[in-house]
Formats: structure tokens, C-alpha cells, sequence
């Protein structure tokens, strides 16, 4: 018994070892299948500009091994455009920011941004913009269809006909909206107050985006109502001042209400109306920390002119810059709503297929620190307007600007 004790351990080890490798080799042959069956060895042809300006340190092989799974496997792969695949891949990156202004348009979307800035199109009439999942309201322009029909800024609009538009980008959305003139557009909007969405049917127009209008108020102060900064607002501003500062003005309403903004080099020009030579306008800051200061370089006219601004939530990006820029430097008093908060630098980059990416390369500042991006300017007097007001044609913004005038009129004996 003593001398069989040894082979039968050996014999058990022998076992053991033998199961061990069957084992072993069972799972390498079950890996080996597997790897017969995913791995790949994906050859990429027809590709143009492969290879970028800089250094990346991504693995662009996910990228190519997706790419071939659609086209491999998916159950439409052959109704599928690769350029589309290409835009679609490019618009992902852009999103991935997690900046709304940051955006890609392909060439037909891209021709539509340049009618907008030319200033005439078809439509509603009302500045958009995406927040979050949402098409919101920035403001509606003044005496188009939107305004019209009630459309008010932060709105969020829901659906356009049939299309629902959440989580929808927002040139996507504007394709919708659009139509041709005399047409009808119902589009369901959520609004702060609200118990449920409401439906507003809106004609389509031609839309002329407005500029500027003035007029007298009591004892000799103007109401300048400026609607957008586009090409044409400093020659009617010149000349809303022309017809009205000779004419022993003693102060003004600047009113910036709905004014969704436009061309910076305008704010700056307008600015330069109410300040010194030199004082700052608003800074660009960015994403190296370096500041590029906008400094006034008009002929300060207005300077000593007693103003007050009259702002609302659609009051934004060049519309806040301003606002800004006459408070810090003057403390001019500013009455209504806190404004939109739209206060970042997009330069246009143009692709080669005639596409277009419109990128933020830095945020605005105001010349005492405030960064408008997302936060907006705070009044310094918050008066709202209610429905009933609306429905009276009351405004309790601008009777409130008016008192604060003539008070600092009175005061400094003009």
C-alpha cells in the first residue's frame, strides 16, 4: 500500500494537468472563433485631406470602425449618402461642446444663415435660439407676425404644425417655421405661467428686419426705440439724434427692449455716442485668458446727456453690450427685465464644400468684469409688464424710465 500511494498522486496530478489543458485550450479556441468573427482590418479608400494641421491624439479607428458597421450592417446602408454621414459626424463633434452657438451648417443651410444676415426672409419674424432640448424664443421682432400675434420672449416652442421640436436643433427648426407668405404656421408654445401649452396661429410674411424709430415724450426728452443692430442703425441713430438734440432735448429713453442684438462694431459705434473717447465698450476674452479691448472712438455727444435703458429677457448680445457699457462708465440707470444673456464672440469658418461652422472664440465682458454669457444684466429697477397691462396698452417700464429721467433732470437743474 505504501509503495502505490505515489503513483496514485501522480496519476491525480496527471489528471488534473490533462483537464487544465483541455480547459486551456477549449478557451483559446473559443477566443481564436471569436476573434476570427470581430476582428477586422478596415481599409480605408477615397478619402480626401485626411490628414488635419496638428497633432491628434484621438483614436480615429473607433471613428472608422463605426463607420463600417453602418455600412456593413445597417438595414439601409445602401440609401445612405457618406457626405451626410460626414455632416452628420461634424455636427455630433460640435454638439459634443455643449455650446448652442457653436454649430455646423451644411451648404444649404448655410445660404439660408446668409439671407438672414442680409435682413429679409420669410417667416414669423422672431430671433430663436436652443436651450438644452428646447427652441426658445429670444425675442420677437417689432410689428412682424410673432409680435402680432404674442409671441414673447423665453417662450418655448414645442411644435411647429406637426413637427415636434424638442431636442431639435434650431436651423432645423427654422426650416419648419418657414413657409411661403400668406401661409399659416400653429405653433404650440410653453410659456412661465402657463398650465399647459397654447396654440398661436401665425401668417407668414416677408420679414424686414426693423432698425429704429424715436419720439417725443413729456417735456422734452426722446423715446429712441432701436430694434436691432444691423448695417443701417448708425446712420438712424445719426439721425434720430440730428432731428432731436438740436431741438434742446433734456433726456433720453434708450429703449433696447426685444432687441436681439447683431453687429458688435455697430454696439461699439453707437456706444461712442454716450461715452469719452477711450473709455472701454466691452472686452473679448479668450480662451487663452488674453483681452481684446472695444474702446469708444465716436465724438461723445451724448456724454453728458441725461439716459436712461429700458431692457427686457429679449434684450441681448449687442443689446446687453451696450446696456453694459453705459452703466459701468456713466451708472446710467437701467429699468425692466434681466436681460437674455447671450454674450459670447462666433467668428463664421468657411468650408470647402460651401459649408459653414459658426464657432465661440471668446466671451464678452463688460468693462467692470460682468461675462453676459448666461447671465445677463440685472436692472437696476425691475418692472414687468403683465398681460393685463399688455391688454390696456400700458407700460409701466417706460412711465418708470420717464419718472427716474426727470427726477435726475430736475436734480441737476436742466
Amino acid at each position: 500500500m505504501m509503495n502505490q500511494l505515489p503513483k496514485k498522486r501522480i496519476l491525480i496530478v496527471v489528471v488534473l494537468a490533462l483537464l487544465l489543458a483541455v480547459s486551456t485550450a477549449g478557451s483559446f479556441y473559443v477566443g481564436y472563433r471569436k476573434g476570427l468573427e470581430e476582428t477586422k482590418i478596415i481599409e480605408i479608400k477615397g478619402v480626401a485631406d485626411i490628414n488635419p494641421n496638428e497633432e491628434v491624439s484621438a483614436d480615429f479607428g473607433v471613428f472608422w470602425q463605426a463607420w463600417d458597421k453602418i455600412k456593413s450592417k445597417y438595414v439601409k446602408a445602401k440609401d445612405i449618402k457618406d457626405q451626410d454621414l460626414v455632416y452628420g459626424a461634424i455636427s455630433g463633434m460640435l454638439e459634443s461642446l455643449g455650446d448652442p452657438y457653436t454649430v455646423f451648417m451644411n451648404p444649404e443651410e448655410a445660404q439660408k444663415f446668409t439671407e438672414d444676415v442680409n435682413g429679409n426672409f420669410g417667416g414669423i419674424g422672431a430671433e430663436l435660439e436652443n436651450q438644452g432640448d428646447y427652441v426658445v424664443v429670444v425675442a420677437p421682432l417689432k410689428g412682424t407676425p410673432a409680435e402680432r400675434a404674442g409671441i414673447k420672449p423665453g417662450d418655448i416652442i414645442l411644435k411647429a404644425g406637426d413637427t415636434e421640436l424638442t431636442d431639435v436643433d434650431v436651423l432645423e427648426a427654422v426650416k419648419v417655421i418657414r413657409g411661403e407668405p400668406g401661409t399659416k404656421i400653429i405653433l404650440s408654445v410653453m410659456r412661465e405661467g402657463f398650465t399647459a401649452p397654447k396654440d398661436f396661429e401665425i401668417t407668414r410674411e416677408i420679414i424686414e428686419v426693423p432698425t429704429l424709430e424715436w419720439s417725443w415724450l413729456d417735456d422734452k426728452i426722446v423715446h429712441i426705440e432701436l430694434y436691432g443692430f444691423n448695417q443701417n442703425a448708425p446712420v438712424a441713430f445719426y439721425r434720430a439724434i440730428l432731428e432731436t438734440v438740436p431741438q434742446d432735448t433734456k433726456g433720453i429713453v434708450l429703449d433696447l427692449r426685444n432687441n436681439p442684438g447683431g453687429y458688435l462694431d455697430v454696439a461699439v459705434n453707437i456706444a461712442g455716442w454716450f461715452l469719452k473717447p477711450g473709455e472701454t465698450v466691452v472686452s473679448e476674452k479668450f480662451a487663452n485668458g488674453d483681452l481684446d479691448v472695444l474702446r469708444a472712438s465716436g465724438n461723445g455727444a451724448l456724454q453728458n446727456m441725461p439716459t436712461i435703458v429700458l431692457v427686457n429677457s429679449g434684450s441681448a448680445s449687442a443689446s446687453e453690450i451696450l446696456a453694459g457699457a453705459l452703466r459701468d462708465n456713466r451708472n446710467v440707470k437701467i429699468v425692466g427685465e434681466k436681460t437674455f444673456g447671450k454674450g459670447s464672440v462666433q467668428t463664421i469658418e468657411d468650408l470647402k464644400d460651401g459649408s459653414v461652422l459658426k464657432v465661440t472664440i471668446a466671451s464678452w465682458v463688460t468693462p467692470k468684469g460682468l461675462i453676459l454669457n448666461g447671465n445677463g444684466i440685472e436692472p437696476d429697477y425691475e418692472v414687468k409688464i403683465t398681460d393685463e397691462d399688455a391688454e390696456n396698452d400700458r407700460d409701466p417700464q417706460l412711465e418708470k424710465a420717464l419718472e427716474i429721467l426727470e427726477s435726475q433732470i430736475t436734480a441737476t437743474g436742466n
